[in-house]
C-alpha cells in the first residue's frame, strides 16, 4: 500500500490565519486547498494507495508540523502544493537542495513532465532545489510544486477557472499514479471509459453540424488552434449559423 501526503500550502483565510501570497483577487491558500482536494479524489481512483492532507479546511499549522504528520504516518511520498508570486509566469518543482534519492529526482522528473502535459501553454520554470522545510524535515522523497504567479495577470486569470484547477490537479496525480506505477480502480475505469464515449459523441456532433454549415471541413480535433483559424471559424459561424 502506498501511502501519499498532500500538503495544501499555507494556512486558511480565516482571520489571523497565513493566507500565503493574495493577488488579483485570490488567495494561495485558497487554491492549494482546492487543488489539494481535487488530488486526493483522483488519486481514490487507484488501487494499492491510501491518501491523506495536511489540512482539510483553515487551520494554523507549522511547517514542522506537516513534515512531523508524514514522518509519524510513515508516508511513502510527500507533495506540497503552492501558488507562486514575484512578478514571474510559469511552473516549477523543487526538491530539497541537500541530500536527496534517487528516487526523489525520479519522481520530480515524472510528475514535472505530467504536470506540464496537463496545463498546456503555460511558461516552464525548470525543476529545481531549495533548503524548504517541509522538503528538509520530511524522511521520504518531498516534493514542492510552485503553480502559476498569483500576481501576474495572465496566470491569476487561468487560476480563477476551476477547469484549470482541475488540470492541475489531474497532471500531478498522473505524474504521481506513473511515479509508483498505480492502477485504476476497475470501477474508475470503467466510468473513465463511458464519460469519454459520451464526450467522443458530442464532439462528433459538434463537427457533422459545424461541417455541413460551412464552418470546418477537417475533423482536426486534437490539434492547436491559431487565432487565425479561430476568427475565419467565428466569423464563418455568424455568417451561415446566426444568420440563418
Amino acid at each position: 500500500m502506498v501511502k501519499i501526503m498532500i500538503d495544501p500550502g499555507h494556512e486558511g483565510v480565516e482571520n489571523n490565519l497565513d493566507p500565503g501570497a493574495v493577488a488579483n483577487g485570490l488567495k494561495e491558500a485558497a487554491l492549494t486547498l482546492r487543488i489539494a482536494k481535487y488530488m486526493y479524489d483522483m488519486l481514490n481512483e487507484y488501487e494499492g494507495v491510501q491518501v491523506r492532507l495536511t489540512r482539510t479546511g483553515n487551520q494554523r499549522l507549522t511547517l514542522s508540523q506537516r513534515a512531523k504528520m508524514a514522518n509519524e504516518w510513515g508516508a511513502d511520498f510527500f507533495i506540497s502544493i503552492h501558488i507562486n508570486a514575484g512578478g514571474g509566469t510559469g511552473f516549477e518543482s523543487y526538491v530539497y537542495n541537500g541530500n536527496v534519492s534517487a528516487a526523489t529526482i525520479a519522481y520530480q522528473n515524472v510528475i514535472h513532465a505530467e504536470i506540464m502535459k496537463s496545463i498546456g501553454s503555460v511558461k516552464d520554470r525548470g525543476k529545481k532545489r531549495a533548503n524548504y522545510a517541509v522538503l528538509r524535515e520530511t524522511k521520504m522523497p518531498a516534493i514542492l510544486t510552485e503553480n502559476l504567479f498569483i500576481d501576474n495577470a495572465n496566470d491569476a486569470a487561468k487560476l480563477k477557472s476551476e477547469q484549470f484547477l482541475l488540470q492541475v490537479a489531474y497532471g500531478h496525480v498522473e505524474g504521481i499514479a506513473k511515479a509508483f506505477d498505480l492502477k485504476k480502480k476497475k470501477e474508475a475505469v470503467k466510468m473513465s471509459e463511458q464519460a469519454k464515449t459520451e464526450y467522443d459523441k458530442e464532439v462528433d456532433a459538434a463537427f457533422e453540424f459545424l461541417k455541413q454549415n460551412g464552418v470546418v471541413t477537417q475533423d482536426r480535433r486534437n490539434e492547436p488552434v491559431t487565432r487565425a483559424q479561430m476568427f475565419l471559424m467565428l466569423h464563418r459561424f455568424a455568417k451561415n449559423v446566426l444568420k440563418k
